[in-house]
């Protein structure tokens, strides 16, 4: 087995190639999707040679084990988890090498949701206007992985640059988003802008890649009317007829007829992708 590909021996929860995202298509109705923890996936390719927007798997939650055809070097990071090449204990967080035949066992998350795959040389999907990521909402790019499907793997790179620490702030206690007011605060009561500053939320189970869920407060509207659909952005905070708060994350609709209380900074997104369910969620305002 010398070919440059994988098997997957068991594809977990979900798990899909992603890597930065296909920016700049929201007028032709196209999310940028991308890894939900950009930070990690970026991670793990420094720790094995690879660019920044190389294609790395993005697991949920119960992990996956893959079968490389070849050497690889290999590295995972995001979400902690227990690490095994046949069976053997590996690092987490650092370039590990795996042989031809041999299997990478990437365990439960311990903390957080989504654990990332890093690969030398990337893997080689066919990308779909310029990304390899998988968009669950629209059906772009790859199917999520499969047990038993084999995805090609690129060039390795013959020289790893070094990293010297594994910066990973870990999957919070609190999820914190900081958040500014608009563009349709004034669609709501006074009492909730209040009730969004200051109560508690707690992540949804109902969460996904395409918007993080909460728990809590109904939001009331001053105007009870029908919004027309308008453009939507990663981060923005909308309210569906129920009250709750939904922030879009990575794979969000690109228009949306709900109004759209607040945006939250694309610097927390990360955070909110790693937060498990019953996680508390608090808002913050800032001008």
């Amino acid at each position: 087995m010398t070919d440059r590909a994988f098997a997957v021996v068991r594809a977990g929860a979900l798990t899909t190639v992603q890597d930065q995202g296909r920016p700049g298509h929201a007028h032709l109705g196209v999310p940028r999707s991308g890894a939900l923890d950009p930070g990690a996936a970026r991670l793990v390719n420094r720790l094995v040679g690879n660019p920044d927007g190389a294609a790395v798997l993005e697991t949920t939650v119960t992990g996956c084990a893959v079968r490389p055809r070849c050497d690889v070097t290999v590295a995972v990071g995001g979400a902690p988890c227990p690490v095994t090449v046949d069976g053997r204990p590996a690092a987490w967080g650092a370039a590990v090498r795996v042989p031809a035949g041999a299997v990478l066992e990437v365990g439960a998350a311990v903390r957080g949701l989504r654990s990332y795959v890093g690969f030398g040389g990337g893997v080689a999907v066919e990308p779909v206007l310029g990304s390899r990521s998988a968009d669950l909402l629209s059906g772009l790019g790859p199917a999520p992985l499969t047990d038993g499907a084999v995805l090609p793997l690129g060039a390795a790179s013959p020289v790893r640059g070094p990293v010297d620490a594994v910066p990973w702030p870990g999957p919070p206690d609190v999820l914190v988003l900081r958040a500014r007011l608009g563009p349709r605060e004034g669609w709501f009561t006074g009492a909730a802008l209040r009730t969004l500053a200051s109560a508690a939320y707690r992540v949804s189970a109902a969460s996904n890649r395409i918007g993080l869920r909460t728990e809590g407060p109904a939001l009331e509207r001053e105007v009870s009317g029908e919004l027309p659909s308008e453009g939507m952005v990663r981060g923005a905070v909308q309210v569906p007829p129920d009250g709750r708060p939904v922030v879009f994350l990575a794979d969000h609709p690109t228009t949306g007829g709900y109004p759209v209380i607040a945006v939250v900074r694309e610097d927390d997104l990360a955070s909110a992708s790693q937060a498990r369910p019953g996680t508390p969620v608090r808002f913050v305002p800032y001008a």
